[in-house]
């Protein structure tokens, strides 16, 4: 076996068993400590794809930012069992439901996804050049669009957040 995929293994393994810990653990900062750690070995999968931009923009934006917000707000929260609502069985049945309908559509998702490209074995799919030029090239409507509605985001939380 070569390192790429002993690499590949232990870190998807490492992940699964964070993201599963995540979710089942009682203390929410636990919780987002082990997502953090899932942020990170995702991160060196990027790595491992040839995507160091994609790698270094997930750990600066995920593992960096909103996770430490998230962290600092359940710290703040002050959160304890004994004021934690409790949810009944029918909330629970229809967590379960969605879920359930999400994995069924991410099993088609995949199930119809092109492999075609992974197989070539091309080593510059995930460099900066290739993905400023797909960005600014193919999708420019898009991406303007999705600045424009990060600026009326910004306008409306500043309205909402000002004083009268």
């Amino acid at each position: 076996m070569n390192l790429e995929v002993i690499l590949f293994w232990v870190l998807a393994a490492v992940s699964l068993l964070a993201a599963m810990g995540m979710v089942v653990a009682k203390n929410p900062v636990h919780s987002v400590l082990l997502l953090i750690l899932t942020f990170f070995t995702i991160a060196g999968l990027y790595i491992l794809l040839n995507a160091q931009f994609l790698a270094v923009v997930h750990i600066i934006v995920y593992a960096g930012a909103i996770m430490v917000l998230f962290l600092f707000v359940i710290m703040l929260m002050n959160l304890n069992a004994t004021t934690e609502p409790q949810k009944n069985n029918l909330i629970k049945f229809a967590g379960v439901i969605a879920g359930g309908l999400l994995l069924l559509v991410l099993v088609a998702a995949l199930r119809k996804a092109d492999t075609g490209m992974l197989q070539q074995g091309s080593t510059d799919i995930g460099l900066i050049q290739n993905l400023g030029r797909a960005l600014f090239k193919d999708f420019v409507l898009p991406f303007e669009v999705s600045s424009i509605l990060f600026l009326s985001a910004m306008i409306g939380a500043i309205v909402i957040g000002k004083k009268d």
